[in-house]
C-alpha cells in the first residue's frame, strides 16, 4: 500500500498546474513600459492577456514575427499581447532603447513592451513570482518566448514553453478558445 501510495504521489509532482489560491489577480499587477508609461494588467480585463518573456538574442527571437501577427489580428478580438524583455538567460544585454529600437526595426513590433525586467529568483517581478505561486512551476520560464496565458478572469489558463510558436495550431486553437468564453 504504501508503494501506491508513493507512486500516487509522485505521479501527481509532476503535473505543472497548482491549485492556486488566487488570494490576487493577474489585473492586480503593472509593469514599466518600454518608454516609461505603466502596462497596468487591469485595464485588460475581459481580455485574453499572453504574456512572453523575450530577447533579442535567442534561437527563438524570430517568434516576434508571430506574436506582431497574432497582436494585428487579434488586438480587436479582446486578446493583449505584452513582451517582458530579460537577460535572466544572458540573451538580452542591451539597454531599454537598444531593445525598444531592435523590436521596431526588424520586426515592425507595436505591441506593448516592458523594461527589460528579471522574471526568474527572488528579484523575478512580481506578476512572475503571482503565477509561480497561483499555477507551480510551468509558469517558470525554462527558457526566453515562455509564454503564459492569462485567461479574462484574471487566472493563468495555460502556459506554453519556447518551443511552441505563437502561430501553432494547438497555441492558436487555445487562444481562440479563451477569446469566445
Amino acid at each position: 500500500m504504501k508503494k501506491i501510495f508513493v507512486i500516487v504521489l509522485i505521479m501527481f509532482s509532476f503535473f505543472n498546474k497548482a491549485l492556486g489560491n488566487y488570494a490576487e489577480l493577474a489585473h492586480e499587477f503593472q509593469f514599466k513600459g518600454i518608454n516609461g508609461q505603466t502596462i497596468n494588467l487591469g485595464d485588460y480585463k475581459n481580455k485574453v492577456i499572453v504574456v512572453v518573456n523575450v530577447a533579442s538574442r535567442c534561437g527563438f527571437t524570430n517568434q516576434y514575427n508571430d506574436l506582431q501577427n497574432l497582436w494585428t489580428n487579434y488586438k480587436n478580438k479582446n486578446l493583449i499581447i505584452i513582451g517582458v524583455p530579460t537577460n535572466d538567460f544572458k540573451q538580452e544585454p542591451g539597454t531599454n532603447k537598444d531593445i525598444k529600437d531592435f523590436c521596431e526595426t526588424n520586426f515592425n513590433i507595436n505591441f506593448p513592451i516592458t523594461e527589460k525586467i528579471y522574471v526568474l529568483g527572488e528579484k523575478a517581478h512580481p506578476f512572475y513570482k503571482w503565477a509561480k505561486e497561483n499555477y507551480g512551476n510551468g509558469a517558470i520560464p525554462k527558457w526566453n518566448f515562455h509564454k503564459i496565458i492569462i485567461g479574462k478572469d484574471g487566472r493563468v489558463a495555460d502556459t506554453f514553453s519556447s518551443i511552441t510558436n505563437p502561430s501553432s495550431k494547438k497555441f492558436v486553437n487555445f487562444l481562440e478558445e479563451q477569446i469566445k468564453n
